[in-house]
């Protein structure tokens, strides 16, 4: 029963919004500009804020319905909403439908946190913020929004939500190998 509900949260998080609301907004492939992602940083490169803003909800939102759905169910591991959270995040990175291609999971992440530690999600959320406005580097905001999530789960979460967490933030971090490498060599635009 658990694989069926894996399997349902990865085709949520599949959905590639970003491609299709920046295909909608300017008839433009998102993937073919920018940093060729589909997550709202790229598109609001393509196609503008209001595009971007769309994407990010949605993005979060298929992360957080599917995990909010495991949580209430009746009768289901205490597993299931953080296993439903990996899978989420891991279908908006690799998702089917485009190669196996996509972004790199922070509002997607931003979701899946809300529906299981949302202090975590809360602060991690104003920490991109904060350092996004200071600094106009996604990455920085993304991965000491990861960082602050993480500590706040510790203090917050009971272990299995905390472990979910854990899951989701390496992929988000690992996701942004490319982005740390030049945020080292102080190349990241």
């Amino acid at each position: 029963m658990i694989w069926l509900w894996v399997l349902a949260a990865y085709g949520c998080g599949s959905i590639p919004f970003g491609l299709l609301i920046a295909r909608a907004a300017t008839g433009s492939d998102v993937r073919a500009a920018g940093s060729g992602n589909i997550g709202a940083t790229n598109v609001a490169r393509v196609a503008g804020k209001p595009a971007a803003i769309a994407t990010l909800v949605l993005d979060a939102l298929k992360g957080l319905l599917p995990v909010l759905v495991a949580a209430r169910s009746a009768g289901g591991p205490s597993l299931l909403a953080p296993a439903c959270a990996l899978a989420a995040v891991v279908g908006h990175c690799f998702p089917i439908w485009l190669g196996f291609r996509g972004g790199k999971g922070v509002a997607t992440g931003l979701g899946v946190s809300l529906a299981l530690v949302p202090a975590a999600a809360v602060a991690g959320g104003l920490t991109w913020i904060v350092l996004y406005k200071a600094f106009r580097i996604s990455s920085i905001g993304s991965l000491a929004g990861v960082a602050v999530a993480l500590g706040v789960a510790a203090f917050t979460a009971d272990r299995v939500a905390a472990l979910g967490l854990v899951g989701v933030s390496l992929i988000i971090v690992l996701r942004h190998q490319g982005n740390i490498r030049r945020l080292l060599a102080r190349r990241e635009s």
